[in-house]
């Protein structure tokens, strides 16, 4: 049975003030059934890795490198993420994807990289608003799918996030209908892929997910967690998520 999950990316947000909220998750999580992550920006990395110490609380990071090590100023490997003492890593982020330039064979590199490094990596995809109007969702999310997994990816390694990127920060949420009908496509495709393997791998969604619509969305088929944004920066809006999915 596939492990539920909720992974908090907080971005480009918060401070050294803020990492003690991550106690109050892992405080108020301690007896949850679900796997729990906090993403920070690397800066905090190491001190929230110390916070989070002697709980159940995971700490990821929220990219790295497709190189192992060299000369690329501001940037960070996998193996730095590893040293530290994280073992997940989110890579193709939309906003990585606008911001930066990202395309989906850069993604895999980068997967392919962390993966090789112990790191589990969790894959985002997700159309536009206008791929979405277009009716071109799905040809979308296949193409990522595609290109962005590589083939060393296991359930084991990987994990994808489905984020429409007209959900992100925006306030809107997908229906359950259009969340069932693109993860269902991402499992067939998996399975098709990768087999049993395929079958395993764990699938979150992601996009404006809050304590008021976290419940309805993870009574969706093949929704295993959430990758939440906005609502994993404090306790007070993270627990009540987690405590859905648990629930759900």
């Amino acid at each position: 049975m596939r492990r539920k999950m909720a992974a908090g990316n907080w971005k480009m947000n918060g401070s050294r003030a803020a990492l003690s909220q991550l106690q109050a998750i892992a405080t108020a999580t301690s007896d949850v059934d679900v796997d729990t992550l906090i993403c920070p920006p690397s800066v905090y990395l190491s001190e929230a890795l110390s916070c989070a110490a002697d709980t159940s609380l995971h700490i990821g990071a929220q990219d790295c490198h497709f190189e192992t090590s060299g000369p690329h100023t501001g940037d960070i490997s996998a193996a730095m993420i590893g040293d530290l003492g994280a073992f997940h890593v989110i890579l193709g982020h939309s906003e990585r994807r606008a911001d930066h330039g990202e395309d989906s064979a850069q993604v895999r590199d980068k997967a392919k990289t962390a993966q090789a490094t112990g790191l589990t990596t969790i894959i985002c995809l997700g159309e536009s608003e206008d791929q979405r109007l277009a009716c071109n969702t799905l040809d979308i999310i296949a193409g990522q799918l595609a290109t962005s997994v590589p083939d060393t990816s296991t359930a084991a390694n990987t994990i994808i996030a489905y984020e429409p990127v007209w959900a992100i920060g925006t306030g809107r949420t997908a229906t359950t209908a259009e969340i069932d009908e693109v993860h269902d496509f991402i499992r067939a495709r998996l399975v098709q892929r990768f087999s049993e393997e395929g079958q395993e791998m764990r699938l979150l969604y992601g996009g404006s997910v809050k304590p008021g619509n976290a419940a309805e969305i993870f009574e969706t088929d093949n929704v295993d967690g959430a990758l939440v944004g906005g609502a994993s920066l404090k306790a007070s809006d993270f627990v009540p998520i987690i405590k859905a999915l648990a629930a759900s």
